[in-house]
C-alpha cells in the first residue's frame, strides 16, 4: 500500500482515481500519520436467484388465476 500527503492527494486525485480503479490501495497522510485510504470499491452484488425465486414462490402460494384473466392481461398489454 501506497502513502501519499494530502497536498499531493489533492494535487494528484484523479491519478489516484486511477490507480485505484486499477486495484491500487493508497493511504493519504497528514503530517505523516494515516487520516483516509482510497480503496477499490467492491461490486455491487445482485441478488440471490434462489432467494428471488423462494420469494416468488411464497408470494404464489394460494393464488389463482381466475379464468379469462391471461387474455384479459394481454389485451390491456397490447393497447
Amino acid at each position: 500500500m501506497k502513502h501519499i500527503g494530502a497536498y499531493e492527494a489533492k494535487t494528484h486525485l484523479p491519478k489516484l482515481l486511477d490507480r485505484v480503479s486499477r486495484g491500487e490501495r493508497i493511504t493519504i497522510t497528514k503530517h505523516g500519520t494515516p487520516v483516509a485510504r482510497l480503496v477499490p470499491v467492491a461490486p455491487e452484488r445482485g441478488r440471490d436467484p434462489c432467494q428471488v425465486v423462494a420469494e416468488l414462490r411464497r408470494f404464489r402460494a394460494g393464488r389463482k388465476l381466475r379464468p379469462g384473466t391471461i387474455e384479459k392481461m394481454k389485451q390491456e398489454g397490447r393497447r
